[in-house]
């Protein structure tokens, strides 16, 4: 039976809704921009790059394509088991059960750390930082990505269903530890208006959901991120 680590940060869309996640990750930024925007801060080819809260594993093969070796983490065990399953042939490619603030890698042994929509969401999170401090090589780079809620319909349906969150503050304690940002103006697109539909209703509450889906013309949401990245 699948179990959550302790200490983990609650992800109700991936937990609850893994398959819906899954069409979620595919319809992500299909020009490559986060990617190629990581890339040119610190690549990755023939390094140790850690995925953390890498959920069912849907990044890892693209980083193993070029990274050394590359170990997700995750602190849902089902979805750990699934990560594992995914990348079985990929010889350099490890999933490990785990959480942010309890890395299970040895002391400075990760070139790049890459956190996507995942734990690292601003106030809260000092000791996932201080992990990240441990787990670093020196020239290493970590990178999060997360949404902007400052921006476009996407960061205010965000808002309306979470309306607790504050853009400001967030800004404000990434500020405070010296980490650089970008915006990242990516989307989405699907397949189907199902597969819109479905995504939507996890990621928003019910009313909010049923009122953005009214709101979109055809297939692409405009996704407006944040790339925030600190070395080590």
């Amino acid at each position: 039976m699948a179990r959550i680590l302790h200490g983990a940060i609650p992800s109700p869309n991936i937990w609850n809704s893994p398959h819906t996640y899954e069409l979620e990750n595919q319809a992500v930024d299909p020009d490559g921009i986060a990617d190629a925007a990581m890339r040119a801060i610190r690549a990755w080819r023939g390094v140790t790059v850690l995925d953390i809260g890498c959920g069912t594993g849907f990044h890892l093969p693209a980083l193993a394509a070029d990274a050394a070796q590359v170990v997700g983490v995750e602190p849902h065990t089902g979805l750990a088991a699934m990560a594992a399953a995914r990348c079985a042939a990929l010889r350099n490619v490890s999933v490990r059960p785990g959480t942010a603030q309890n890395l299970p890698v040895a002391d400075a042994s990760v070139d790049v750390a890459i956190a996507r929509w995942a734990y690292f969401f601003g106030p809260g999170c000092e000791p996932g930082l201080r992990e990240l401090a441990r787990v670093m090589r020196r020239g290493g780079a970590a990178f999060v990505i997360d949404i902007d809620a400052s921006r476009g319909a996407f960061g205010r349906w965000f808002r309306a269903s979470l309306p607790s969150y504050s853009p400001e503050a967030v800004e404000r304690f990434w500020a405070r530890h010296g980490w650089q940002r970008r915006e990242l103006d990516l989307r989405m697109v699907f397949s189907s208006r199902e597969d819109l539909a479905a995504v939507l209703r996890i990621e928003f509450t019910p009313e909010v959901a049923e009122a953005a889906l009214a709101e979109i013309d055809g297939l692409e949401i405009p996704y407006p991120n944040v790339l925030r990245w600190r070395f080590f």
